[in-house]
């Protein structure tokens, strides 16, 4: 089923916003996948995204296959990339990260090395990969690269159209299906927790406070 998944198909806009709401880590609570490795952390502290992949499959550092993809992009779009385990070609800078913006994306998730991270801290994009590097993708045609087909990311299987959650504690990529069936109970966990911590500061014991048993 998931590989029959069409992109165009996303998620619904209310689920979107009711996820913009709630702390990613709480959603923890309640899953186990698809959570992409800590090795992939944001480059721009303090920026969230919600929005829906677009995969990129780069099989070689071609400049021209990420092009590509940037020219499908729509708002709410993130640029999904498996640089194929390329860890030292950057293959979003300071001119694909301004047309990442300029098409409404909501930033990019790499499995590999971004560059021209001050330029694309200041238009504030937020990025997510595994560090910078000043070697690039090169304007060299090469086969084997592929827009929205499931790719790997931080050692999660990502689909076309998979919803992207990213903020500064790490990256969750899933179905909208998943996501819909527990935003409701994070944005309930999330909305119990200021009366937890104010019971803990006021000086209840623990004991008292945190559930200690099923």
């Amino acid at each position: 089923m998931l590989a029959d998944h069409d992109p165009a198909q996303g998620p619904d806009q209310d689920l979107l916003q009711r996820l913009d709401r709630i702390s990613f880590p709480t959603l923890g609570h309640f899953l186990e996948d698809g959570f992409a490795s800590h090795a992939i952390r944001t480059l721009v502290p303090g920026l969230r995204i919600v929005g829906r992949a677009v995969t990129l499959r780069l099989a070689t550092p071609n400049a021209f296959a990420v092009n590509r993809a940037i020219a499908t992009l729509r708002p709410g779009d993130v640029l999904v990339i498996d640089p194929c385990g390329d860890r030292a070609h950057a293959a979003i800078g300071a001119v694909t990260g301004t047309a990442l913006q300029c098409a409404g994306a909501r930033g990019v998730v790499s499995d590999g090395v971004v560059t021209d991270i001050a330029e694309l801290g200041g238009m504030r994009l937020p990025v997510f990969a595994r560090g910078t590097s000043v070697l690039t993708t090169k304007k060299q045609e090469a086969g084997g690269s592929a827009v929205n087909v499931p790719v790997q990311c931080g050692g999660v299987t990502v689909h076309p159209g998979w919803l992207v959650l990213a903020d500064d504690n790490g990256v969750l990529f899933l179905p909208a299906e998943v996501a819909a069936a527990h935003v409701d109970q994070a944005l309930a966990s999330d909305q119990a927790e200021p009366a937890i911590l104010a019971r803990l500061r006021a000086g209840e014991p623990a004991s008292a406070v945190l559930q200690l048993a099923p």
